[in-house]
């Protein structure tokens, strides 16, 4: 059987990559006796399936150049939520391409608690995507109620006043720039400022 891999992380700004899964997701395959026809690597979000490699995984499952999909873990498939995960399930099988899950060796699309097994699991995937943006939202009303505020910078109207003092003489926004300490690009901003 040709197997494809199937590896996701959330993002490369926290070291993150795929490699732990790869590694694993590999030596997998050769246990189960399958040759790897190629691997489908995602650096973003799970909460979407606007991801390039998910998208040509399904392609080529389309076009049926591999037979399975091992996958570390359903939330690293998909973090959709349960019917959009069931969806993509659905559109290997359909495809005639079976699925495995890494560290869930109970799911496996030939088993015969799949569906309810998967839809568990894809709620369990969805709930911690929105328990993750609790804890965001939280963070941020910790850092509001200490005083610090969110958001770019306001505009200093005294200096904006100055900006466009000078602008009214003809000079350039370098050389306004420079006149004050500024960059370009802040000199222009104060001027777009109202």
């Amino acid at each position: 059987m040709k197997a494809a891999i199937y590896a996701r992380v959330s993002t490369r700004d926290k070291g993150q990559d795929n490699e732990n899964q790869l590694r694993e997701l590999r030596a997998f395959a050769e246990r189960l006796g399958y040759t790897t026809y190629k691997e489908y690597l995602d650096t973003d979000s799970g909460g979407k399936a606007d991801r390039p490699q998910f998208k040509h995984l399904f392609q080529d499952a389309h076009q049926r150049r591999f037979d399975v999909v091992l996958f570390w873990a359903l939330d690293r498939f998909s973090r959709e939520g349960v019917v959009e995960t069931l969806n993509h399930l659905q559109k290997l099988s359909l495809a005639g391409v079976q699925f495995k899950s890494f560290t869930e060796q109970y799911l496996d699309s030939t088993g015969m608690f799949k569906d309810a097994i998967i839809s568990i699991l894809a709620t369990i995937a969805k709930q911690e995507r929105v328990r993750l943006g609790e804890r965001t939202k939280a963070g941020l009303a910790k850092t509001v109620a200490k005083g610090t505020v969110l958001g770019r910078p306001g505009v200093d109207a005294d200096k904006q006043a100055q900006v466009k003092r000078l602008k009214a003489t003809g000079i350039s926004n370098r050389a306004i720039a420079t006149a004050l300490g500024m960059s370009p690009t802040s000199v222009g901003k104060y001027l777009e400022s109202k």
